[in-house]
Order: C-alpha cells, then sequence, then structure tokens
C-alpha cells in the first residue's frame, strides 16, 4: 500500500509554491484540545498562505475526532495503551480515506507509525520550557519532603522522580 500523503503537504513539505486545482476541500483531521486546534489550525493558515488554491473560504476543512486518549480521563495512559491512543482515530480515518491529511503533537505519535503513512513535515518548534508554580518554593529543590507535584507527563515525572 502506499503511503497516503495530500498533495498539498507533500508540495509545502518539498518547498513547491503551486499545486493545481481540486474538487473538494483539503480535510484536515485532529484532535479537540486546545493544544491539537492551535496546531490545526496553524497548519490551515500555513497552507493557506504558501497556496493561492488553498486561500478561499471552504478549500480547507477542519474535521475534529475525539480520540480513546481524549475519552477515557480515569486512568494512567500507561495503564491503557500509550502514546497511540491520540492518534489511532485519525490514522484510521486517513487511511480510509476521510480525511487528507492529520495534525498531531509529536507528543502523542507513537515512535512506529501505522504501515500506508508518513510524517513529511512538521511545524516549527514553540518555545518547549515548563513552568514551575509554588506558594512556597523557587525551585523543586527548594520543595519539603513530602511535597505534591501534579504531572501526568512522563517525560516531566523522570527528572523530578530522579
Amino acid at each position: 500500500m502506499a503511503p497516503r500523503i495530500s498533495t498539498a503537504v507533500a508540495a509545502l513539505a518539498a518547498g513547491c509554491t503551486a499545486l493545481s486545482a481540486t474538487t473538494r476541500p483539503l480535510r484536515i483531521g485532529t484532535r479537540g484540545s486546545p493544544l491539537a486546534l492551535a496546531q490545526a489550525y496553524m497548519t490551515r493558515q500555513l497552507l493557506m498562505d504558501n497556496f493561492e488554491e488553498l486561500s478561499s473560504e471552504g478549500a480547507i476543512q477542519l474535521c475534529i475526532m475525539k480520540t480513546q486518549g481524549d475519552m477515557i480521563l480515569d486512568k494512567a495512559l500507561s495503564e491503557i495503551g500509550g502514546k497511540g491512543l491520540f492518534t489511532k482515530e485519525l490514522d484510521v480515518a486517513l487511511l480510509g480515506d476521510e480525511v487528507d491529511i492529520c495534525v498531531h503533537s509529536m507528543k502523542d505519535v507513537p515512535t512506529w507509525l501505522p504501515d500506508g503513512t508518513v510524517l513529511p513535515c512538521m511545524l516549527e518548534r514553540e518555545d518547549t520550557r515548563d513552568v514551575f508554580i509554588s506558594p512556597s518554593a523557587t525551585s523543586l529543590s527548594g520543595l519539603k519532603d513530602g511535597s505534591v507535584i501534579g504531572s501526568a507527563a512522563l517525560p516531566r515525572q523522570g527528572p523530578i522522580l530522579a
């Protein structure tokens, strides 16, 4: 099976500046989280800015989907399947021709992509620093023994627990 990749995204990734007209909107699959929507809208704007054919109203459609990761809120991700929980439904829609491209946060993308999909490009990365907020300490080392720190993200838990 050939990888599914939209002409627009392939052209953008390759640095092209023109596309042939299409008869249907370019369908972007995304989750409904604030971060996913921000990235999907940014992707849409970049496509509109770089391809005249996609700049008209209705040329790009956002297809917002719920994933297992969005619906199972009472368990840790590691207990129910890990990263793929936020991408599986989008990947199925991509492979089933329900959407033309998907926009994912790289933190949600599993190490192995499903057969028939490719990762052709990424948005420019934003500031990656996290924030520490405490009513009494100015750093993690300043917290009292037994303090509770809230984070569901494994990459954040590692340094804290080390």
